[in-house]
């Protein structure tokens, strides 16, 4: 039995499978490229089973029909090598359950799993990073503080990964509007991990909730010679520094970042979608050309508007359909959400039952009988996932629609919804300034 510097504990004689493993941590942890470590793990050791497992979950968490079928296979090698080796160590077995139900499209049953573990075993650092992670893309804000506050006091300054938990702290924290805690927390991993990235986007939250413009920019640059070191999710650290320019009036800037950091090349991961999506829908709200940038997007829509592994990305390829012009695909993917919500044992079918398909008919149709139900699809709109800013592209369509369609019990409950979490904004203060606005909203 080896334990890793993570506190990860392994059943294998293969001390270059371990270290491999913790580099793959690491990676995890500030958001770099895991692969070339988990092969390296598995050359040194086949059988190493939390590699399989974490390979698992690395490919449940993106989120698409062939990711899902790697994870299923990976869950089965990593059950397999779980069971050839007698694996024995806490750690192991709870990161092999979770992958499995991952791989089942269960991230709330898989995050517990994990959780439960980290009650037990607190400084087993990966699974409380991979549980914050799911519980992020299930919309549980409350979940995910409740695993940095729990392990955390096991934790020293000194230790290794404990910056990296203080950022996931932080950006708990700020999702449930302790903004001054979370940036003190965020500033602080920071600190002492410069290489977080999860931490410095925390901060870049606070600001952008706080409608602390200036600051947010600057914060940002100041973060950019570790962009290069990140996966693509430098993409999304982009974003927000776009939405920054964005609210400053400053368009030039912000399609500048788009082509050269936003969305560089064409990609068909859901989280690079969610970004270059909401930012170009946002200009497209304010009346700015966009050019051609639709056009780069409209064939991952095409080739994604079936697929119902992630509410949250097939809301996103709809706005892509609508704004490209793309109607049948568009209620195709209506269609498609609409057997999904009537599936009572999936986890996506309630998210789709109770939020993703009324808001979808809602952003396609804009019909007054839509409208009215915005004030009972608004107060659920977390469960679609991901943050209250990228949630923001949603509550920002459901208050244009409201006001397009003077209905103004909906604009009144829905600026209230959003000025709860944010200050108010350049949007806000244009949805407030006319019950008739006719901001361009996406109608192809």
């Amino acid at each position: 039995m080896l334990i890793d510097r993570f506190g990860h504990h392994h059943t294998t004689d293969s001390a270059i499978a371990v270290a491999a493993f913790e580099e793959a941590t690491l990676a995890i942890a500030s958001h770099r490229p895991v692969g070339d470590s988990l092969d390296r793990a598995l050359a040194a050791d086949p059988d190493h089973v939390s590699s399989w497992a974490l390979r698992s979950i690395g490919s449940a968490l993106l989120a698409r029909n062939e990711t899902i079928t790697a994870a299923s296979n990976h869950a089965s090698t990593a059950r397999t090598a779980l069971e050839r080796t007698g694996a024995v160590s806490a750690s192991e077995r709870a990161l092999v359950e979770a992958a499995q139900l991952a791989a089942g499209g269960k991230l709330q049953l898989a995050a517990l799993v994990l959780e439960n573990h980290v009650s037990r075993q607190p400084r087993d650092f990966l699974a409380a990073k991979a549980a914050h992670a799911m519980r992020f893309m299930t919309g549980q804000p409350e979940r995910m503080l409740a695993i940095s506050t729990q392990t955390l006091p096991h934790w020293q300054e000194g230790d290794l990964g404990y910056g990296f938990l203080l950022g996931c702290h932080a950006f708990g924290l700020e999702e449930v509007g302790r903004y001054k805690e979370a940036e003190a927390a965020g500033r602080r991993a920071v600190e002492l991990e410069p290489a977080d990235a999860w931490g410095r986007h925390a901060v870049s939250h606070v600001m952008e909730m706080s409608g602390r413009t200036g600051e947010g920019i600057a914060w940002l640059n100041a973060s950019r010679p570790f962009w290069p070191g990140c996966n693509n999710f430098r993409h999304h650290l982009a974003w927000h520094l776009a939405l920054f320019h964005l609210e400053r009036g400053e368009t030039d800037a912000v399609l500048e970042l788009y082509d050269r950091d936003v969305m560089p090349a064409a990609s068909d991961d859901f989280r690079d979608m969610a970004n270059a999506v909401s930012l170009l829908w946002r200009l497209r709200q304010w009346g700015i050309d966009t050019g051609s940038r639709w056009e780069q997007l409209r064939e991952v829509a095409l080739k994604r508007h079936q697929d119902m592994t992630l509410v949250f990305a097939s809301l996103h390829n709809l706005l892509v359909l609508i704004a490209t012009g793309e109607r049948e695909a568009s209620a195709k993917l209506i269609d498609r959400l609409a057997t999904l919500a009537a599936d009572q044992d999936s986890e996506q079918g309630k998210v789709a039952r109770e939020v993703g398909l009324g808001l979808a008919e809602l952003i396609a149709a804009n019909e007054a009988a839509t409208i009215a139900s915005s004030a009972r699809i608004a107060p659920r709109l977390i469960q679609v996932g991901g943050s209250n800013a990228q949630r923001d592209l949603f509550m920002r369509i459901l208050l244009l629609a409201a006001s397009e369609n003077g209905s103004k019990a909906a604009l009144s409950h829905l600026t209230h919804l959003r000025s709860a979490i944010r200050n108010e904004d350049r949007f806000a203060l244009r949805i407030a300034s006319s019950r008739t606005i006719h901001l361009e909203r996406g109608a192809a």
